[in-house]
């Protein structure tokens, strides 16, 4: 399997929050520190160099390159995908991007070897996509960076908006992630219900 030097981090943070009134949704405070440390805490460990997408201002004081989503109009979480792996190919010996939400701060902390593991499992060519006892979880995936110029081409001509659809048709595979201590790994904070139940669950 890769090592982590091979293995580029990608922090999904562009989209609207539009459920949690707009804004930021990274810079929420949960247990006295941003939403979005809680995730690089867990996941800056997993992987070497390590980026932001971001299509707003806000995220430039962590010390991480932010990136705009390289196609305009806010086509979804595949622009981000796409955004990274663009950033990625220019990062020396690195093959693979992995991405998570900025909004899911209970991550595994295993969670990029396990997403190795089953691509060396199977022998996947394509993305490889966590899925967990509440269901797929498309934006959390490792992604070959050969597959840049597909989704730069599905992005314009409109044909790759959904992240489970496209990359099923890219031949993606399923990892299988466990609940730990009871709680869903990728509980994903949308809304100040959700807020509340992850300071709880803290």
């Amino acid at each position: 399997m890769p090592d982590r030097a091979a293995i580029a981090g990608l922090v999904l943070a562009g989209g609207l929050s539009s459920r949690m009134g707009g804004g930021v949704k990274g810079l929420l405070p949960l247990g006295g520190r941003p939403l979005i440390v809680h995730v690089l805490d867990r996941f800056a460990p997993q992987v070497g160099a390590l980026a932001l997408n971001a299509n707003a201002p806000g995220l430039d004081g962590f010390g991480l390159p932010v990136l705009a989503d390289p196609v305009a109009g806010h086509p979804g979480p595949l622009a981000g995908v796409l955004a990274g792996l663009l950033w990625a190919a220019d990062q020396p010996g690195v093959t693979h991007l992995a991405s998570v939400p900025s909004d899911t701060p209970f991550l595994p902390r295993d969670l990029v070897a396990r997403l190795l593991a089953r691509q060396a499992d199977t022998g996947a060519a394509g993305p490889v996509l966590a899925r967990s006892a509440t269901g797929p979880q498309p934006v959390v995936g490792l992604w070959p960076l050969a597959l840049a110029p597909r989704l730069r081409a599905g992005l314009e001509s409109c044909a790759a908006r959904k992240v489970r659809l496209w990359a099923e048709e890219m031949g993606c595979v399923w990892c299988d992630v466990p609940t730990e201590d009871g709680r869903d790994p990728f509980l994903n904070v949308n809304t100040p219900d959700d807020l509340d139940a992850a300071e709880r669950a803290l």
